[in-house]
């Protein structure tokens, strides 16, 4: 028995090419929307960033472009832009990531205009205007123009970019929001409207805590390697065996965890509250490195998560995919295409992984 996604009957043309917009497009296929992914004659240019490949495209690829159907269409051509036209009249969602004037180039303004009911969402690096309008924007440039790599690395070394292209996922997923917002509204008023998605203003958004301590009268935020600069202990520390992150978040938590080590530390004046914590973190990181000395990362974290202790022991990628509880949460899909499952969990109607990446049919 099939079960119709929560975006069942929903339309989406998607002409976005690389992470953001087509992040967003399938978030909305895994919940049952119709994608039809249009990519130009050279298709999308992730089809090529691997190796590894499968089929003539990469993982990359693969990873971001599930539960789509596949056109061709150079919208260089009228014919193709007519094309085009016909499909977004019968669509609910425009997704696309053309720089600014592109489509207006094509004669393809004002969409929402020639279509109400059409929600038009855009993906861009800076927007349509302003001082960065309407100039290109990539994940890790837009990382570095944020801040983002000069409070990321260890404390005294160089800016580091963060491992994941989070500004570009993050803006899938204002898209998303944005897109499903809009849907919503058109319920009440049976029109559609422009989604204004930027990297910047999706990098800016993810700037906490490091912006609302600038904001609210602290100092510019620098590198503190895996140290929260809010809450202590919260980073990484060596055991016998195995590095091991302490998350711990509140004093109730840190009094479990010097009971649990069977130190007296949240006795000492300079430990008693996060405030002070914060303020004497060389001393406290001092203490518990002697602490944890004699223990392993995997087995100390499993007993201080029991005992209401948020820890937990520092993995690599394939140990975390091979984990016991990625499986339980069912969060790869198999197949020839195996990817990363919806982190998006409905009771009564789940994701649901009905076609692979389209084909290289070009």
């Amino acid at each position: 028995m099939s079960i119709a996604g929560a975006l069942a009957g929903i339309t989406v043309v998607d002409l976005s090419r690389v992470l953001g917009g087509p992040y967003a497009t399938q978030i909305l296929g895994d919940h049952g929307a119709d994608v039809l992914k249009v990519e130009p004659p050279q298709g999308d240019e992730t089809r090529a960033w691997g190796p590894p490949f499968r089929d003539g495209s990469s993982a990359y690829f693969a990873g971001v472009n599930r539960n789509k159907r596949g056109l061709v269409l150079d919208l260089k051509t009228q014919a193709a832009r007519e094309t085009l036209l016909g499909l977004l009249a019968g669509a609910d969602v425009l997704v696309e990531n053309f720089r600014t004037g592109t489509l207006e180039g094509w004669g393809l303004g004002e969409l929402t205009a020639r279509f109400p009911r059409l929600i038009h969402c855009r993906v861009s690096g800076f927007g349509a205007d302003g001082p960065l309008g309407g100039l290109p924007g990539y994940d890790a440039a837009v990382q570095a123009l944020t801040g983002l790599m000069t409070i990321n690395g260890a404390a005294g070394g160089e800016p580091v970019r963060l491992g994941v292209p989070a500004v570009d996922m993050t803006s899938g997923m204002n898209a998303a929001i944005g897109i499903l917002l809009a849907l919503h509204e058109r319920e009440r008023s049976g029109r559609g409207q422009f989604v204004d998605i930027t990297l910047f203003d999706s990098a800016l958004a993810i700037l906490h805590p490091h912006a609302a301590n600038l904001l609210g009268g602290g100092a510019t935020p620098g590198r503190s390697g895996n140290a929260h600069p809010n809450i202590a202990p919260y980073e990484t520390f060596p055991t016998a065996r195995g590095e091991l992150f302490l998350a711990v978040g509140n004093d109730g938590q840190f009094a479990k965890l010097d009971a649990m080590l069977g130190s007296a530390l949240a006795a000492d004046a300079r430990f008693v509250t996060n405030p002070a914590r914060v303020a004497n973190r060389p001393a406290l990181r001092e203490a518990l490195v002697a602490l944890l000395a004699g223990h392993e990362a995997e087995p100390l974290a499993a007993r201080l998560m029991a005992g209401g202790v948020p820890a937990a022991p520092v993995l690599d990628v394939a140990q975390a995919l091979a984990h016991s509880h990625t499986a339980h949460r069912e969060m790869i899909v198999p197949g020839d295409f195996p990817s990363i499952a919806s982190p998006v969990k409905l009771s009564r109607t789940p994701a649901t992984y009905r076609l692979p990446p389209p084909g290289r049919r070009l």
